[in-house]
């Protein structure tokens, strides 16, 4: 052996090897430098020899691509299953148009106005869309702050009647404040200068002894002026007694003639000038008293109407019929909620009336009802989709004179619609959803969700999504009306509230919900009375007594007012 392994694997003797002897002569290395430090030898590692066996091979990792492949199949299910959250959560496009539009009318300085382009509106529609939005939130307060700036702006210049204006729409959106505060007490020494009280008083007289005692130039009014800026007038407070005095005799005079329209309109009158006169509690229960003489006619005509529109007698001559009972109810009792709803129920029957005679094949009996029911409900969605389908069906109709026996009228009206027509209606039903997105329900005109779905229904009256689309904007109004409740946006809630009279006129809910909005403007009219902002505690208890004057709370806040409790 000589030191190699034996084939068997085992480890034999090694003889020792002296290696090569031809250079033994030769000088060895030069010596290393001496430096001062101790010199250290290092040995090389001993290498063992490999035991054996077939030699190691690397382990090759081939389970990594299937497991990439895994991870991007589930990534992409994921993405797919959760397609619509992700969509979600990308930005409204449209909602940052609409704010950029916002930020872009605040720098101009236009801060509010009625076209729907100023910034408050536009932060508004915004909010209305996404209540939670910080950055609309951040405009509005921003806008109230402007508003703060112009009012100071006019009350430097001296243009009163714009700070006014100025501090109210602060107020509405900062909610009171110190600046609030100051503002009205600058605005009430700029209209009541000691030197005008004489003036005011005199004005007063004069409007009282030509029997004008309502309105801004109005006897009660100006009264009312004096004692805003010298509440111990003596002279304002008996000529505001007067006034009432005046009011109170023309109702007990309309009330005697049983007049209690007029009645009613001439207490109101005096509750808006003279809040807390004396009789008006004792105005208000002879009316009530004559109320309750009228209620049993006006009871059986309302069940009447009623059994009416149940067995189909809706409208037509004589007084057998829904319409003329409900009308006959309104003759004694314009404010009548019930009447009013009964209206809208009878243009809600005629245009059902309207589409059967339409399916019959009459459409000339169809027109002539639907136009009865526009002098009811004009601006009803069921209305505008009624007159729609009449007038994009009238092809199926034909088909449906010439062939009794033909029920695919739908299918015919559709083929009368062109490929170019089809597409204007489905762009008209892009653009109608996302102005209902934007809050632009019934304004602006052309380019609001009810005037493109009742374009697209003008092109194609069959046309499923147009019809559906406008017949859904009550709801969608609705919805709108409870986020602003929620947001205190009372404005708003009451132009809402106005819309969806106008889209379903009648509709029962509606009274409920006037009836929380005059509650709210209450408590507003309270909270505002509370931070001496007594102008604008007046206009939301007018407010509010527009909506439901029959408010029981009404009464004292009005007294509260005017005692400045």
């Amino acid at each position: 052996m000589s030191g190699r392994d034996s084939k068997d694997g085992r480890r034999g003797r090694t003889d020792p090897v002296l290696g090569s002897l031809d250079n033994l002569d030769s000088p060895g290395p030069a010596p290393a430098p001496d430096d001062g430090l101790p010199h250290f030898r290092v040995e090389a590692p001993e290498r063992r020899p490999y035991a054996g066996g077939p030699p190691p091979r690397r382990r090759k990792r081939g389970w990594l691509l299937p497991l990439v492949l895994l991870l991007v199949i589930g990534a992409g299910t994921l993405v797919y299953l959760q397609q619509d959250r992700l969509r979600g959560m990308l930005p409204a496009t449209e909602l940052n148009d609409t704010l950029t539009l916002a930020d872009q009318a605040l720098a101009a300085g236009k801060l509010d106005g009625s076209n729907g382009d100023s910034a408050r509106e536009l932060y508004e529609k915004v909010q209305s869309a996404e209540p939670d939005n910080d950055r609309a939130r951040d405009g509005l307060r921003k806008v109230g702050q402007a508003e703060v700036a112009r009012a100071d702006a006019a009350l430097t210049a001296g243009n009163v009647d714009e700070a006014d204006a100025a501090t109210n729409a602060a107020n509405e959106l900062l909610g009171g404040g110190s600046d609030i505060e100051r503002l009205r007490q600058q605005i009430s020494r700029a209209r009541n200068p000691s030197a005008q009280q004489g003036s005011l008083v005199d004005q007063a007289q004069a409007a009282l002894d030509a029997g004008k005692f309502d309105g801004p130039d109005g006897a009660g009014a100006l009264y009312r002026k004096v004692l805003d800026g010298d509440p111990n007038n003596a002279v304002a407070a008996r000529g505001l007694d007067k006034v009432g005095d005046a009011l109170a005799a023309q109702a007990r005079q309309a009330i005697a003639a049983n007049d209690r329209t007029t009645a009613s309109g001439i207490v109101e009158r005096l509750a808006a000038v003279v809040p807390n006169y004396g009789d008006l509690p004792s105005l208000r229960a002879s009316l009530a008293e004559t109320r309750k003489q009228d209620d049993q006619a006006t009871s059986g005509l309302l069940s009447q109407a009623a059994d009416n529109l149940r067995s189909g007698k809706v409208a037509g001559d004589g007084d057998d019929n829904a319409l003329a009972r409900y009308k006959a109810v309104l003759a004694v009792d314009p404010d009548n909620a019930q009447a009013k709803a009964g209206l809208g129920q009878v243009a809600q029957a005629l245009i059902v009336q309207a589409s059967a005679s339409q399916d019959a094949g009459d459409t000339e009996q169809a027109r002539k009802l639907l136009d009865q029911a526009a002098t009811l409900a004009p601006k009803s969605a069921d209305l505008a989709a009624a007159r729609g389908r009449l007038g994009g069906g009238h092809a199926a109709a034909a088909a449906v004179a010439n062939d009794a026996a033909s029920s695919n009228d739908t299918a015919q009206a559709q083929l009368s619609v062109t490929p170019e027509q089809k597409a204007q209606v489905v762009d008209l039903v892009r653009r109608a959803r996302a102005a209902t997105a934007r809050g632009d329900i019934m304004t602006p005109p052309a380019d609001c969700a009810y005037d493109l779905y009742r374009n697209a229904l003008a092109i194609d009256g069959n046309d499923a999504d147009a019809r559906s689309g406008l017949q859904s904007l009550p709801g969608v109004v609705q919805k709108q009306f409870e986020t602003a409740m929620s947001n205190g946006n009372l404005r708003h809630a009451n132009e809402l509230l106005d819309t969806m009279a106008d889209l379903a006129p009648g509709e029962p809910g509606q009274a409920g919900l006037r009836q929380r909005l005059a509650s709210a403007l209450v408590d507003q009219a309270q909270q505002r009375g509370n931070a001496g902002d007594r102008e604008g505690a007046r206009q939301s208890l007018d407010a509010a007594r527009r909506l439901n004057p029959d408010d029981a709370r009404l009464p004292d806040a009005y007294a509260r007012l005017q005692s400045g409790r």
